[in-house]
């Protein structure tokens, strides 16, 4: 498996960087896959992937692929050396996150807990 350094922040593996590729071809606009940490879900933090038009000050910004992948200066820390992956199997199917950041998380996978390295 080979895997796309978001400026040595969040690396997406093939599988994932392909899903968010096919997922943009749909869109009509320019759009980019936002990875960021916000505050929420049972375990104190919940990662959001979307894709977004904006991009502010700060923002660490690359191109994986077709791909276009922005991280917010505030994330960044908690995201340091996350792996993004995406499953479709008959077991499961999305997008995980694999982030040694992570000290703890909820027994739905949805939020964690974890310190910046700050």
């Amino acid at each position: 498996m080979t895997d796309v350094a978001i400026d040595q922040c969040v690396f997406l593996t093939d599988a994932a960087a392909s899903k968010v590729a096919q997922l943009l071809a749909s869109e009509d606009q320019d759009l980019a896959l936002r990875v960021a940490v916000q505050p929420g879900g049972c375990a104190g933090l919940r990662y959001q992937l979307f894709f977004d038009d904006q991009h502010f000050d700060g923002d660490i910004v690359t191109t994986c692929g077709d791909v276009k992948v922005v991280v917010d200066e505030m994330s960044a820390p908690y995201l340091m050396g996350a792996t993004i992956d995406f499953a479709d199997t008959l077991a499961k199917q999305g997008f995980t996150i694999d982030n040694p950041n992570a000290t703890g998380s909820c027994a739905c996978g949805d939020s964690f807990n974890g310190s910046c390295g700050c």
